[in-house]
């Protein structure tokens, strides 16, 4: 009887305990990005970032040795799992696994504010699809750090009145913005929505909370500018978290038949649920929801432009909106839903199932469960006893890593920066443009061995003038020696 009593109380929703729902989110988010924690790399920031990570752990600072366009925060999270793991890609993306369960556990938390438990569980499950599936979202990106600070930061400004958890809430916003800069516009909306509830309602929101949350947040961006202050390196900070990402956004956006679809979709769903009346839109915590959704789409604008990795900064608020509107129609309505639906629900990891596919084939005929160019192309490399120290890659630059050296120049850091003109001066680059910047290297350097993709242009297809100049000197000064599954490595002559 007490084990019949345990598994009734197991399959009822409503009987499950905290620990016990992030067991299970948990879970799932191993399950989906598991076979993952093989692949040499899914995105190339996420590459970058664990290059910029290696060099923080190895002494330097980031934007002083290698450069790239994101607050300090996001490279000091790779650096401390490198400091304490070593290189291991299992330790990276085991860390993506415990950041997508915060979320989707604090997504769970939120919506049960304004539905029942089985339903929360269900947007919290379906915040882990929407973080982990459907494009590049398999590693991990800056976007999973930040959303996992931000998420419990609203939690807690929702649902706790105390003066230390609003300090709290706001450490966290200033820990998400020095993650992911344009987090500061739903942040700053929070904040003034925080000083109208003080100043204008009943709510009773002492206008000392206001502060708090703001003292809270800008001591983690002021603690960041610590160690360049310490070095006499505080312009550094300056140039390449502030002033990079102005120049950046105001020199390349999207058209606005890009941006425009996430807008038109959002604006018809939150159009229906305020004329059907199924949102409370009075309700505070539904206005902090908006607020948040509002704000990141409001940065999405200043942006310019929007990747699909920059959605999950979105997914979790606007879910829990999507999913309190779609409980009241259920309950409205009482649909009878078909059996086949949770089917349907098992084949939405396809992605995942395919890769375990992979990882299996690959053990099979490679002999090792770590897949990809950026461990092949490495490991080619040190088997034929070639060029590691003056090496290039085009692509795959995951593989510095893994040789154990260094892009040639700062620029290279990520191989898209060196035709991205406007940021050179924010770290001091000499060269003027960027078909400067390939001379250099191809004649000042010339790296004995380059990795490139095979029948894939080297830059982007709208930089008409580097990709001809590229191609025409790697004809003339270099051959293919071997090709490594999409790899192409080319030798000097």
């Amino acid at each position: 009887m007490p084990s019949k009593r345990n598994r009734n109380a197991f399959l009822d929703f409503s009987q499950l305990k905290n620990t016990t729902v992030f067991l299970l989110l948990s879970l799932i988010t191993f399950f989906i990005r598991f076979p993952f924690f093989f692949r040499d790399y899914v995105d190339r920031d996420e590459s970058t970032f664990i290059l910029l990570g290696q060099s923080w752990a190895d002494g330097f600072l980031p934007y002083t040795q290698l450069w790239d366009l994101k607050p300090p925060l996001t490279f000091a999270f790779f650096a401390t799992i490198i400091s304490i793991f070593g290189k291991s890609f299992v330790a990276i993306r085991f860390a993506g696994v415990i950041l997508v369960a915060i979320t989707a556990f604090f997504t769970y938390k939120i919506a049960l504010t304004f539905v029942s438990k089985k339903a929360s569980i269900i947007i919290g499950a379906c915040c882990i699809f929407l973080l982990s599936l459907f494009g590049s979202l398999q590693g991990v990106m800056s976007e999973h750090i930040c959303i996992a600070l931000f998420v419990p930061a609203l939690y807690i400004l929702q649902t706790k009145k105390t003066a230390l958890f609003i300090f709290l809430s706001g450490l966290l916003m200033g820990a998400t913005v020095m993650v992911k800069l344009n987090m500061a516009f739903p942040i700053l909306f929070i904040g003034l929505f925080l000083c109208y509830e003080a100043f204008f309602t009943n709510r009773n929101i002492p206008f000392l909370y206001v502060v708090l949350f703001g003292i809270g947040a800008l001591t983690v961006i002021l603690t960041t500018i610590i160690p360049y202050y310490l070095s006499n390196q505080t312009y550094i900070w300056w140039e390449s978290v502030i002033l990079a990402p102005l120049e950046y956004t105001g020199a390349r956006r999207y058209s606005v038949f890009k941006l425009a679809p996430i807008f038109v979709i959002t604006g018809i769903f939150l159009l229906y649920a305020y004329k059907s009346k199924k949102l409370n839109f009075k309700s505070r915590n539904v206005q902090l929801l908006l607020i948040a959704v509002i704000g990141v789409l409001f940065s999405f604008v200043k942006g310019g432009r929007i990747n699909g990795h920059y959605l999950i900064q979105l997914h979790p608020m606007l879910l829990i909106l999507v999913g309190k509107v779609v409980y009241n129609l259920i309950r409205q309505y009482k649909p009878k839903l078909p059996a086949y639906l949770a089917f349907i629900a098992l084949l939405i990891p396809a992605e995942s199932y395919l890769e375990y596919v992979n990882v299996l084939k690959n053990k099979i005929e490679k002999g090792t469960i770590f897949n990809g160019e950026g461990f092949a192309v490495p490991q080619y490399i040190l088997e034929h006893n070639l060029e590691t120290k003056n090496v290039l890659f085009f692509e795959y630059h995951i593989g510095y890593w893994n040789l154990n050296t260094l892009p040639p120049t700062t620029a290279s850091t990520h191989p898209s920066n060196i035709c991205r003109n406007e940021l050179f001066t924010f770290y001091g680059n000499p060269r003027k443009n960027s078909v400067e910047e390939i001379k250099y290297i191809m004649h000042e350097l010339r790296p004995q061995t380059v990795v490139i993709r095979k029948g894939k242009r080297i830059f982007d297809k709208k930089e008409i003038e580097e990709n001809e100049y590229i191609d025409t000197y790697l004809a003339k000064h270099y051959k293919v020696i071997a090709t490594v599954d999409n790899a192409e490595i080319l030798q000097r002559l």
